[in-house]
């Protein structure tokens, strides 16, 4: 007998929003009864879901579909709350003679989805287009093929409040989930989770003391492409660092690398040991403090605290005196490595060592703490040196 479709659909990623709405504008395109609640099929969970749509409608003489649903991404912090994701989908004209593979499905980022700055192509995760193929291609007519154009209204306002610049993508917000349920990063659920991985990785027969953790899907996905995580476990975690610190040391975990996007980790340099932006920034104000201590003049740093971002201050540092903003780089991830182990001294004694790795924003690894190059140097892969 097959499974009910789950019937609570709050606490969902903003991919699983668009899929909705897509498989409504389809219906609709193909003059079938349109599903108020859509049951989608995901690439994460054995279980259908049923997903709200707001309303559909025809377009250029049935020619068109636009669909709305209305983004609720569950209890917690998030920014994605509330927001309208406009669909609109027609018929790609004139159609791909083959459309077994993806062409059967033009993306199109509208006004307020996220580009690749380096190529304006949509910003866009496999899970998203997995969800898209599973819950669009079995109502599509053979022969035919879909232009899909995602428009978020909000999407550029909320995007500046995001670090989607920081990663090179512009004008929007980005499909990047990776499961069809929000993991709430500043959550206590989210930290019971990965603290059981944790306990998990280290009771392993094959665990032999080392640990990298990475800070969000960026690092986690630069610790896969280069090798590290073939070498040794990997733990991704949210915000809630600290804790996890403790939690390694008291299972034993003798070496650890901490793998993380410099405007992450520099939160670390300053005693910020849980880093959701709701609850502690002080970026800029850490980088100014630590630039005071590695000698720079006042007239080079009173305008820092002005800047947009950090990226933009560091930009600045680099145009003053490129040399000089490398050494405080790499005084940065020394105060990390500093400041962690610190902080789990306050806790116990623990003969964990502790490294710290930084990358940029086109996730190039940078600059590393003694440990950090130490760990690097015996587990790199293939992952570029610090530069």
């Amino acid at each position: 007998m097959a499974e009910a479709p789950r019937m609570d659909p709050s606490g969902l990623t903003l991919p699983v929003w668009v899929a909705a709405a897509a498989r409504a504008a389809l219906q609709c395109l193909l003059g079938m009864p349109v599903e108020e609640m859509q049951v989608l099929t995901l690439p994460d969970r054995s279980e259908p879901l049923r997903v709200p749509v707001q309303s559909v409608a025809p377009l250029a003489q049935g020619e068109q579909a636009l669909a709305i649903s209305l983004c609720d991404p569950g209890p917690g912090l998030d920014l994605t709350r509330g927001l309208e994701i406009w669909v609109r989908l027609c018929w790609q004209q004139p159609a791909p003679i083959e459309t077994e593979g993806d062409d059967w499905l033009e993306l199109v980022a509208g006004e307020g989805v996220g580009r690749m700055e380096s190529d304006q192509r949509l910003c866009i995760s496999s899970f998203a287009r997995q969800l898209l193929q599973r819950n669009l291609q079995p109502l599509l007519p053979r022969g035919r093929a879909l232009r899909l154009e995602v428009i978020l209204p909000a999407g550029r306002a909320l995007a500046e409040r995001t670090s989607n610049a920081a990663f090179g993508v512009v004008d929007g917000l980005a499909l990047i989930g990776t499961q069809a349920q929000v993991q709430a990063s500043a959550s206590p659920d989210q930290l019971k989770a990965t603290l059981e991985q944790l306990k998990q990785l280290t009771r392993a027969a094959v665990f032999e003391g080392g640990l990298v953790v990475v800070i969000g899907e960026n690092g986690l996905d630069l610790a896969r492409s280069s090798g590290l995580a073939d070498r040794v476990p990997v733990l991704k975690v949210g915000n809630w660092i600290g804790p996890v610190l403790v939690a390694a040391a008291e299972a034993d975990v003798q070496e650890l690398l901490l793998l993380g996007y410099h405007g992450k980790l520099i939160k670390l340099a300053g005693g910020i040991f849980h880093t959701h932006h709701h609850l502690a920034d002080g970026r800029l104000e850490v980088l100014v403090a630590l630039a005071v201590r590695e000698g720079w003049a006042t007239e080079h740093l009173q305008h820092l605290l002005q800047l947009p971002s950090l990226e933009a201050a560091f930009l600045a540092l680099s145009e003053c005196d490129p040399e000089a903003a490398g050494a405080l780089w790499q005084a940065i991830a020394a105060t990390v490595e500093q400041r962690s182990r610190t902080y789990l001294e306050r806790y116990g004694r623990w003969p964990l060592r502790i490294g710290a790795a930084l990358f940029d924003r086109s996730r190039r690894l940078r600059w590393a703490g003694p440990e950090g190059l130490r760990l690097l140097n015996r587990w790199g892969g293939d992952v570029q040196r610090p530069i």
